[in-house]
């Protein structure tokens, strides 16, 4: 069923810019908001009578904010503003995104801080609700001032002019989508363009939907490694809460416990657990598990913390006062998005690290413990999963050049007025890749451990790696001679990208009853660790 989504009346949860970009929730407009856009409407139409020069208001934009506009040109300026900028090249983007930006320029257009008239706010919630995504492009954006090239795109298709695609994907122009929706261009006036297109939007919404991956995928990120460490013969009493506690990283903590749940009731691991075990320690990718993915946590419970205070914001420039006043300022400027994007990719390329080297070490013979080479059927005749391991490192070698910030890359524009800026959309848009590459080396894993697992038989494993376990084999084929592996990849990447994986091994952890709990997704968010899935039970 499609949720509605609120707008005005307070910031925008993540979930609920999640909802409207890939659920196409219905967007609704708070009344309240809607007369404080009214409010401060009044105020901008006084000031454009005003023969004194107001910056967007009766001013040209950036290198020429001295130039004086007579009231007989500024229609015009605010079209020429939106044409101009709108120089976007490259691909499309993607649909969730541009919904994303175009929900959260909604959202600061509603604080009534911009200055525009109602009918644009009405005109961008019409647009959502119509399925109506302007055709945005990848190069453009510098980010800052904000994503202008991006959001000039989505403000051009607004006045009716540009390419969109309908709710079908069908590419058409804005005019027709526009008529068939039954939605009247908006003809801009003082104000207006600046105040579409200053924001860090783009970047924003790319942040959110990233995070709301990301939770799922470190997630699954324990349950490959509970495959790789069980099926290793490695020791799951390194990740003893004890242990955990003399460093109390609040996201090792939650991995560790997701390990030990994951592994709970293993007779593999307890098959070597005597005194007859002569390994010391395991390799730092089978022991270290926590640390690293801990790591990753923290790191996105920070970047969560910025997106917040970003969903909270006003960004325009200039921005309408609540006590009235017109001032420019630099809040456009996407430094704070833009750092966090790029830390992100650094966890994410070091997560994908760690499972690719798990991985490598279940083919090779001299450090799997006992399993056959490349889990290969016929050693010599068969090749096992030896070039899905190239696969994985190929992905890896690529997440390590996109950890490379983008950040730091400031490149000046606009005749030296803007001499610094974020770079935050690249940095965006070089984090969704590395997500993806990230699901396919976990899944990589995820089906070398399964095929592990069935080589250990007799042995059973965890009531939890035996739920993924079942899962992989809905979709992949076990161990066997030699066969087309690229489907069996894909198939396995579709599990881990819809959530399946982790949301079987959160289903599937044994709760302190001694149970196996098969609740719904509704106990606890996907993603969740097992930690948070055995409060959400015993609750």
């Amino acid at each position: 069923m499609n949720s509605s989504v609120t707008v005005g009346a307070s910031p925008l949860t993540p979930r609920e810019v999640v909802a409207v970009a890939r659920e196409d929730a219905t967007v609704r407009m708070d009344a309240t908001a809607l007369r404080r856009v009214a409010d401060t409407r009044t105020l901008i139409e006084g000031l454009a009578d005003d023969p004194q020069p107001h910056y967007g208001i009766s001013t040209g934009f950036g290198a020429l904010a001295t130039t004086f506009i007579a009231e007989d040109r500024r229609a015009q300026l605010q079209a020429s503003l939106i044409r101009s900028h709108a120089a976007g090249t490259g691909g499309e983007v993607e649909r969730e995104v541009v919904r994303a930006l175009m929900l959260l320029r909604l959202q600061t257009l509603a604080t009534g801080r911009t200055g525009v008239r109602p009918v644009v706010v009405e005109t961008y919630a019409a647009l959502l609700n119509a399925g109506i995504t302007p055709v945005v492009r990848e190069y453009g954006s510098l980010g800052c001032s904000g994503d202008l090239a991006p959001l000039s795109h989505v403000a051009l298709a607004v006045m009716g002019e540009g390419e969109v695609r309908d709710r079908d994907g069908a590419l058409t122009t804005a005019a027709a989508a526009l008529a068939v929706a039954g939605i009247a261009p908006v003809a801009l006036r003082e104000k207006e363009g600046l105040a579409l297109i200053n924001g860090t939007d783009g970047m924003l919404g790319m942040l959110l939907l990233a995070l709301h991956d990301l939770e799922v995928l470190l997630t699954t990120a324990d349950a490959a490694a509970a495959l790789s460490i069980e099926s290793q013969l490695g020791s799951d009493a390194v990740f003893a809460a004890d242990l955990m506690a003399l460093r109390p990283q609040h996201g090792q903590a939650a991995s560790a416990a997701n390990l030990r749940a994951f592994l709970a009731g293993s007779p593999i691991v307890a098959s070597h657990r005597g005194p007859e075990c002569t390994r010391v320690q395991d390799a730092y990718s089978l022991r270290c598990t926590p640390q690293v993915h801990g790591a990753a946590r923290d790191t996105a419970a920070h970047a969560a913390l910025v997106a917040g205070r970003e969903l909270a914001s006003a960004v325009d420039n200039p921005v309408v006062t609540v006590d009235g006043r017109v001032e420019s300022n630099g809040n456009f400027h996407g430094a704070p998005v833009a750092y966090v994007l790029d830390f992100l990719a650094i966890a994410v390329a070091d997560v994908a690290s760690m499972s690719e080297r798990r991985t490598d070490r279940a083919l090779d013979v001299a450090r799997s413990n006992g399993l056959p080479p490349f889990l290969a059927d016929e050693v010599g005749v068969d090749s096992g999963l030896m070039i899905a391991q190239y696969a994985a490192a190929g992905i890896v070698s690529e997440l390590k050049r996109l950890a490379a910030p983008a950040s730091v890359d400031s490149i000046p524009s606009s005749a030296m007025q803007e001499d610094h800026v974020s770079m935050g959309w690249a940095a965006a848009r070089k984090l969704r890749r590395a997500l993806d590459g990230l699901g396919r080396v976990l899944a990589i894993e995820v089906m070398t451990g399964c095929r592990a697992l069935d080589l250990r038989a007799p042995l059973a494993p965890a009531p939890v790696t035996g739920a993924v376990r079942a899962l992989v084999r809905t979709r992949v084929a076990g161990p066997g001679p030699d066969r087309f592996v690229s489907p069996e990849i894909e198939a396995v990447a579709e599990l881990v990208a819809s959530g399946a994986v982790a949301r079987t091994a959160v289903d599937a952890t044994v709760v302190d009853a001694g149970t196996v709990n098969a609740g719904t997704a509704d106990a606890a968010p996907a993603g969740a660790t097992a930690a948070d899935r055995e409060g959400a039970a015993t609750a």
